[in-house]
């Protein structure tokens, strides 16, 4: 700054102090002042363009000439009880040019009230890449205050800068391009991307990959790389796409790097369990076989709608384990372990997989009081629902880039992941014990199948695929023709009988033409292929010679269904299975809320509590193609779903921990009422498909139509 320009600065200074002084000194008599000066302006009200007021080391960089912001005040005692004081902002901005010459700017503000933005947009002609220098007064028209950098305020700074940084480059030792190698292992597998840019103000970077993530990383100091790191989670070409960006926020050209992913590698140790019956070691697909004690019988069952054809079973003794003798996993990097269990007892600790610490296990995943468990370094996961008798399929997961722990249950996530600091655990790895001071423990009592170690994280879509079991056709009535009243199944299964009132329909002859055949009468379509169940609700039902699904495991039923009326007088049944006391479920029109209703009570006893799901529709009135509905219990999970036309909804979804086995035939058109029935539907129905096991929503799309899904 100037010498004239300081001199300007501190006389004002002195006035203003001479007036501060002044109004101290009659503070305190009988007499008011008409006008006390505005107030200093604060450094945490101005800002350059987005950026807070700094100087020196902290000067702001900006991409353009910024718009200089500060809010100024007024003293209270200024103002009208109705109105605000009047106040202008005077701005002032200097540098110094290429020549050493100081270059100065100002400008002053229209009226504003005290309390909200004053502005000024830097002038245009400021130069590039030079520090630019600004304060900001307030003046009410009788005084003005100090300027925002007298006494302990601060003066604001900023640098324009009007270049882009360059591109980056783009290199991984993990990932390299297509030209290197071809394809890279792989799902799982953490691959770590190093960028820089060459010029010296980039301070960040950001990026994205097909179908993400996207992001930002900083680099640790001006012009430094930075690394991005990725985690594959499907087999295919990938791109990775990066922008560097400078201090004033301008970014660069894109940079594009290709790279190929593999599929995930397979386990680092697997065990099958389906060794021959009498058979005293296993077999590893890969790894070392492993050992059996006495207390473990081979040939046991599996869980059905998977790879896997036969397990092992512990009996919880001493004797009842297995062991190939050496560690399977290096618990200090990322690791993942995962088995099918189906426990014979619940109400105590039992281990289905450990590795041997100094004292103790590195890892156990297994059961823990009421929940399912993965522990590791003092850190445990835990949640899940563990049943009895069923088979469920764990997956306890440490990933060491993050260093969370995780746990898995029938392919989903429970609990909440967790910081975890493991221990070094070389010892042996171990089936159905863990280590302890003094000699094995948590002896596990039940059946196990399938353990795999992975050296790899097993990323969500894969646990989720593990853990399938893929459900089984149990019948398809699609009810276009009955012989002696009976509808027979798709694959000469168990048919569905008729009862009165109940009809298969049929459409005329499609030759038939009313306008030129008198005679002819047009009879619409059915529902869905050459027939369709005519329901008149008053008696018409049609039913299995026995229960179809098994309510207390996880089951699906879609049906195509048409009401007749527009507005039914009472609710209608179209699906159920009974047991003693009530329906294990019935799927029935409520005209009270104008929706379709999934009803399971939590027991088989007359007016037990009940979880009730919906979706809206309206009545079909005898027009349209009805709707395709479908019921969706999943055991693993705890949840019922009811769909509509191939989509479900919150709404549509509730828990059921535990569902119970039915002994009554599935009933269609019709639900249990007391000792007799009741809820008839007047309507028609097609198409009726039940399957033993969930399916997945993308299938549940295909149900309502001749044919079957593939569930593949």
């Amino acid at each position: 700054m100037s010498n004239r320009s300081r001199t300007r600065r501190h006389a004002r200074t002195a006035v203003v102090g001479c007036v501060t002084a002044l109004l101290a000194a009659t503070a305190g008599t009988a007499w008011g002042v008409d006008n006390l000066p505005p107030l200093q302006p604060r450094v945490q009200d101005l800002r350059s363009g987005s950026k807070a007021c700094a100087t020196g080391a902290d000067t702001a960089y900006v991409s353009a000439p910024p718009r200089l912001t500060a809010v100024l005040y007024d003293p209270e005692e200024d103002n009208q009880p109705s109105e605000s004081s009047p106040l202008k902002g005077e701005f002032e901005a200097w540098w110094t040019d290429a020549a050493g010459v100081e270059q100065h700017r100002s400008y002053t503000t229209a009226t504003l009230s005290s309390g909200i933005p004053f502005s000024w947009t830097a002038p245009a002609d400021i130069p590039a890449n030079t520090p630019v220098s600004w304060h900001v007064r307030a003046d009410d028209g009788k005084a003005t205050s100090p300027w925002s950098d007298e006494g302990d305020g601060s003066v604001c700074s900023f640098v324009y800068d009007d270049t882009s940084p360059q591109p980056v480059t783009i290199t991984s030792p993990d990932y390299p391009t297509p030209d290197q190698e071809f394809w890279v292992d792989g799902v799982g597998v953490y691959g770590h991307f190093t960028v820089r840019s060459p010029s010296d103000d980039v301070v960040s970077y950001t990026y994205g990959f097909i179908g993400g993530p996207y992001g930002s990383v900083d680099a640790e100091q001006p012009g430094a790389p930075a690394t991005i790191t990725f985690l594959p989670l499907t087999a295919a070409p990938q791109t990775l796409t990066v922008q560097a960006v400078d201090r004033s926020g301008r970014v660069s050209a894109p940079t594009r790097y290709d790279f190929n992913v593999k599929s995930g590698r397979a386990p680092a140790g697997r065990w099958k369990l389906d060794d021959p019956a009498g058979s005293r070691s296993a077999a590893a697909d890969t790894g070392t076989a492993a050992r059996a004690g006495t207390g473990v019988t081979f040939g046991a069952a599996a869980p059905s709608g998977t790879e896997t054809t036969s397990t092992v079973t512990l009996d919880g003794s001493g004797h009842g384990f297995l062991t190939p003798g050496v560690p399977a996993a290096d618990t200090r990097k990322t690791f993942a372990v995962s088995a099918w269990t189906r426990p014979a007892e619940t109400g105590r600790t039992m281990t289905v997989a450990s590795q041997d610490a100094d004292g103790g296990p590195g890892f156990t995943l297994g059961l823990r009081g009421q929940d399912w468990s993965f522990a590791i370094g003092g850190t445990r996961v835990f949640g899940g629902a563990p049943e009895t008798g069923e088979w469920t399929h764990l997956l306890g997961l440490y990933d060491a880039e993050t260093g969370l722990a995780h746990l898995y249950v029938n392919g989903h996530e429970v609990g909440t992941a967790a910081q975890a600091t493991p221990a070094e655990a070389a010892g042996a790895f171990q089936i159905g014990r863990a280590r302890g001071t003094a000699g094995y423990r948590d002896r596990w009592h039940g059946e196990v199948g399938d353990v795999r170690v992975y050296d790899r994280v097993v990323v969500p879509q894969e646990a989720t695929e593990l853990a399938r079991r893929a459900p089984k056709l149990l019948g398809h009535w699609s009810l276009e023709d009955a012989t002696d009243s009976a509808s027979p199944e798709q694959s000469h299964g168990t048919p569905l009988h008729l009862g009165p009132g109940a009809s298969i329909y049929h459409a005329s002859d499609s030759s038939c033409i009313p306008e030129i055949d008198p005679d002819c009468t047009y009879t619409p379509p059915p529902l869905s292929g050459d027939g369709h169940l005519a329901l008149d609700g008053e008696s018409g039902y049609a039913a299995a010679e026995g229960p179809v699904v098994d309510t207390a495991d996880s089951f699906t039923l879609g049906v195509v269904v048409r009401l007749a009326d527009s507005e039914p007088a009472h609710p209608m049944t179209v699906l159920s299975q009974a047991g003693e006391h009530t329906d294990a479920f019935k799927v029935r029109y409520e005209p009270a809320t104008h929706a379709w209703q999934l009803v399971m009570p939590e027991k088989d006893e007359a007016g037990a509590p009940e979880r009730v799901v919906s979706q809206i529709e309206a009545a079909d009135g005898g027009e349209g193609q009805g709707h395709r509905l479908a019921v969706v219990y999943d055991d693993g999970t705890d949840t019922v779903k009811l769909y509509a036309d191939g989509y479900t909804n919150a709404g549509a979804t509730a828990t059921l921990p535990d569902g119970w086995h039915s002994t009554g035939a599935l009933q269609v058109g019709r639900g249990k009422a007391g000792d007799g029935w009741g809820e008839y539907l007047h309507g028609d129905v097609d198409e009726i498909q039940a399957y033993a096991g969930a399916l997945r929503d993308k299938d549940v799309m295909a149900l309502g139509h001749t044919t079957d899904p593939c569930l593949c």
